[in-house]
């Protein structure tokens, strides 16, 4: 039974899949996006997310905790130029986010061995998905309120060149 085990061990001993996850979370911090399986994608989700949050930059506001939040990532990415870019383009992007960094999106199955695909992105850098950022969404209203308000104006305007003639 496996009662309290949170994590896919991904077939392999502890030490590999730390430096694989390492590995595949340095790529994506440098490529903004890779292709590997769905289990990967979703333990290299697990492991990243917390990283991008220790990045942002309202947990570094004084230089004990950049350097402190720097010095664990690093422990994690053993990578400078990952931190580098994590710390600095990626923390700017993700700076009003509140979680949800990365997105999976299925590719279908690989043709050697039928392995369910995926690629992992950062969301904030996918120009396709984030042109309406700026957009507000607006409240639904019904079709009989829009009449009741255009039937509204058109009677106040009379009156109104009335008073401009005179």
């Amino acid at each position: 039974m496996r009662h309290g085990k949170k994590f896919n061990h991904l077939g392999r001993k502890s030490a590999h899949r730390k430096a694989m996850l390492a590995n595949m979370a340095c790529s994506l911090i440098e490529h903004k996006r890779i292709n590997t399986t769905v289990a990967k994608a979703k333990a290299l989700k697990q492991f990243v997310e917390p990283l991008i949050t220790k990045a942002k930059t309202e947990n570094n506001q004084t230089t004990e905790k950049g350097t402190h939040n720097r010095r664990i990532v690093f422990s994690n990415l053993r990578s400078k130029e990952a931190i580098t870019e994590l710390f600095g383009t990626v923390a700017e992007k993700v700076g009003d986010r509140p979680g949800g960094y990365t997105r999976i999106i299925k590719l279908g199955n690989r043709l050697g061995d039928n392995a369910d695909m995926a690629m992992i992105e950062l969301v904030d850098f996918n120009e396709v998905y984030n042109t309406d950022t700026s957009k507000k969404k607006t409240t639904r209203r019904s079709r009989r309120g829009k009449k009741a308000t255009e039937v509204a104006p058109v009677q106040e305007t009379q009156p109104a060149t009335d008073d401009s003639e005179e």
